[in-house]
This record gives C-alpha cells, structure tokens and sequence, in this order.
C-alpha cells in the first residue's frame, strides 16, 4: 500500500510564517521607518500649532509656506552664502590641524601631556563664555566667526585622533617591527590606515560641531547670514519664518551628516554596509 507523504508547505504549515514575514516586510525597511518619523512629526508639529501650544508656535503648514517664501525672495540663499564661509573654512582649517595635533599627541608622550588636558577643558568648557572674548580680540568680522566654528569643531577632532592612533591594533605594531619596519612606515602604513574609520568618525562630529559654533556666532558676535534671519524674523513677530530658518540649518546640517556617515560606512567600516 502506497503511503502518500504530505510536506510542510503542501499542508500549510509554512502558510502562516509567510504571511507574517509579509507583514513584517514593512517594518524591516529603515527608509520606511524614516518617512513615517517624518510624517509622524510633522502631523505632532501641526497639532501641536492648531491647538496652540504657544502664540509664538506656528503650525507645520505655515512654516512650510514660510521656508518656500523665503527661498523665493531670495533672503535665506543670501543668509546660507554668508554663513557656509565661516563653517566651511573653520571646519577644513579644524581637520588639517585637529588630525595632525592628535596624531602628534597619540605618537608623541610629552605632545599628550602637554596638549591634551587643554582640548579636554575646551571640549567641556562653555563656548558661549569664549565668544564675546574672541569678539574683543579680533572683532566681529570673518576671523571671529571662524574662530567660533573652530573652538567647538577642534577638540572634538584632536580627541577622537588621538584616541584612534592611541588604540591601533597591537598585533599589527608588532608585526610590522618583525617585517623590519621603520617608524615613518610603521604610522603612513599600519597606525593611520588602521585608525582611519574613527578618524573619519571624528572628522564627522567636528562638522556636527562646526554648525554649532557658526549659529552661536552669528547670534552672539553679530547677525549677519543664518542668525541674521533668525534674529530679524523674531524681532518682527514673523515666527513662522523663524521656524522655517532654524528648521532649514537643523535639516541642512542632518543631511550632512547623513551623508558623511554614509561615506564613513561606505569607505571605512564596509563590514557594516547590510547594517
């Protein structure tokens, strides 16, 4: 007698766990997730200015009018050609000097002793309390602006250097004294590829940084750029083209950071790319 034999997926078994990973395919798509926290916000935003909350608080939709309103006018592209000089120039002035003073301070003992406690203490310092300082030594131009960008951006580079040179590989230092290595091999060759990715991670954070302490400039030295819309828009009780300006530097400087923490993954860290 013939015994007939029934599989899994011809009973059905397999039916439902299908259909619940269908279910779930939606859940499982980061993009996904992204759009609806924007969306989710946005509607909490909208809510929250209908209700209202506050007078000063504008409702998503206005602010959204404002921000188009603005690029149209032409106000806030003339605002950002005055404010990316500053970030611009202090950021790439902070990597050149905060990758080589790191790398210096984590080869180097006495460049540690003597370098990185003040880097500590700037990087915990209120930067708020150095800028009518930097205003009184160099006045309210260009200088004092870039100064700002680099007060904040500058440490956190130095520190995060210093602690990727500082935490290289052991195995890989001793296998390149083995090969017979000399120093200059050993750090372009072994110490600064290996500490790369946290280089990079580093460089990231200062741009986060930078954006930081140009917005602090520009409302505290003098308004001109992004703060200056900011604080014209306020004076004049225009808060939903305040928001819209405050809403635009917050968005430019995430995309920015998406995007440096796409090329990190992307160059540096391939073995997270199906994270």
């Amino acid at each position: 007698m013939a015994t007939i034999v029934r599989t899994e997926s011809e009973a059905g078994g397999l039916a439902p766990f299908a259909g619940g990973h269908a279910a779930r395919g939606w859940r499982d798509q980061p993009v996904m997730l992204r759009l609806l926290s924007v969306v989710l916000f946005a509607a909490i935003w909208e809510i929250a200015g209908r209700i209202p909350v506050s007078f000063a608080f504008p409702t998503f939709f206005d602010t959204m009018v404002a921000f188009f309103g603005l690029l149209a006018d032409g106000s806030m592209a003339k605002a950002y050609l005055s404010t990316l000089q500053p970030l611009v120039l202090g950021v790439v002035l902070s990597a050149f000097l905060g990758v080589g003073l790191g790398t210096l301070c984590g080869l180097w003992r006495t460049g540690e002793w003597l370098l990185i406690p003040m880097f500590i203490v700037l990087q915990a310092a209120p930067v708020a309390a150095f800028i009518p300082m930097v205003t009184f030594i160099y006045g309210i131009g260009m200088t004092a602006k870039t100064l700002a960008v680099m007060i904040l951006a500058l440490p956190v580079i130095v520190l995060n250097t210093y602690k990727a040179v500082r935490n290289v590989n052991e195995s890989l230092l001793v296998m390149c004294r083995s090969f017979l290595g000399t120093r200059w091999q050993t750090v372009a060759k072994i110490i600064l590829p290996d500490a790369s990715p946290v280089i990079f991670a580093g460089l990231r954070l200062g741009v986060a940084a930078g954006f930081v302490g140009v917005v602090l400039a520009e409302l505290l030295i003098t308004p001109t750029g992004i703060g200056d819309l900011i604080t014209f828009h306020r004076s004049r009780a225009d808060y939903a083209e305040m928001y819209a300006t405050i809403g635009s530097i917050i968005a430019l400087s995430t995309l920015t950071l998406v995007f440096l923490q796409w090329v990190e993954v992307r160059v540096f860290r391939p073995e997270k790319r199906g994270a």
